[in-house]
């Protein structure tokens, strides 16, 4: 457990990176110029960052040791559902309530 002064230095340390990371683009007085090779990276990152975060929560088992075991699992169709409306529309919006609208009554209805 955190005490009360360490999760408010947390907070404090968290902010302060947070301030001087996002005000570096207006410190400087001269307009910022990416290298190519940045700018081409920066492409991959929001679907790098959307895999890491979303990967996981798909393929662990709920316990989160070891993988799926079970067909009973509303990940499972609702990761079909979003991916058929993907390749179907294409479309980020459609993909996340194709999803949803396939898990959630798997989920909470069915209880798997």
């Amino acid at each position: 457990m955190m005490s009360e002064t360490q999760i408010i230095l947390v907070i404090i340390g968290l902010t302060v990176v947070t301030v001087v990371t996002r005000s570096f683009f207006f410190i400087s007085s001269h307009p910022w110029q990416m290298p190519e090779w940045v700018t081409r990276g920066l492409r991959y990152a929001p679907l790098a960052a959307l895999t890491a975060s979303i990967g996981p929560a798909i393929l662990l088992s709920p316990d989160g040791h070891g993988l799926i075991h079970t067909l009973q699992d509303a990940r499972i169709y609702a990761v079909l559902a979003a991916l058929a409306w993907y390749l179907w529309r294409r479309g980020m919006l459609g993909t996340i309530i194709a999803g949803m609208a396939v898990y959630l009554p798997l989920h909470v209805g069915l209880g798997w």
